[in-house]
């Protein structure tokens, strides 16, 4: 399905602010990367400014990821037959597919984090906040879980935050920790997770 010109000038913008940073891209190069005459204002017929074009990257997430939350916790009712392990390490590898999914806005936030704090409390309470409290969510509705007291919002942030530190380091450092690939970071995560819920 072909992009409209507004969501050319969105993934172009921000695949731009990744690489060179916010302040360093200029809308002529927003325009012609998006395939506009560069120069000719064609970004301001869709957006009053080159912040309203990063705030409407952040909206943009901020609505993908709430769909996708939804998707996933509907979807894990089908998976709750399978070994909970198992269940774990497709909980890991999502997170790190999201973060992946996320990598150009990551970048631009903590590159160009004291400009935009609107848009960094945005993302966090619209994007960041919510993937957490998906963990907590679908670790309490696990049937192996469903009678536990636990403070499930903790736990997931040892869990959540876990996965976030294996990807940045990944991406700011060009390797992964101890050069742990995804596979066996996954496996270790699942026995890191049923450890600390004390199942054997």
């Amino acid at each position: 399905m072909s992009r409209t010109t507004r969501e050319r000038i969105v993934a172009e913008a921000l695949r731009l602010f990744a690489d060179r940073g916010y302040a360093a891209t200029s809308v002529a190069e927003i325009e012609a990367a998006a395939g506009l005459s560069p120069g000719a204002g064609g970004l301001y017929r869709h957006f009053p400014s080159k912040q309203e074009v990063l705030a409407a990257a952040v909206r943009e997430r901020i609505e993908r990821t709430r769909d996708q939350v939804s998707t996933v916790l509907s979807e894990s009712e089908n998976l709750k037959s399978k070994p909970l392990d198992l269940r774990l390490r497709m909980t890991c590898h999502a997170g790190i597919a999201k973060m992946r999914e996320e990598q150009d806005l990551i970048r631009v936030l903590f590159r160009d984090l004291d400009q935009f704090p609107q848009l960094v409390a945005d993302m966090r309470d619209g994007v960041v906040n919510p993937l957490y409290e998906s963990i907590a969510t679908w670790l309490a509705t696990q049937p192996e879980f469903q009678d536990r007291d636990e403070d499930w919002q903790a736990i997931a942030a040892i869990l959540g935050g876990s996965v976030v530190n294996y990807w940045l380091a990944g991406e700011s450092l060009y390797e992964t920790p101890v050069k742990t690939d995804e596979k066996r970071f996954a496996a270790a995560w699942a026995r890191l997770a049923l450890g600390l819920l004390n199942q054997n």
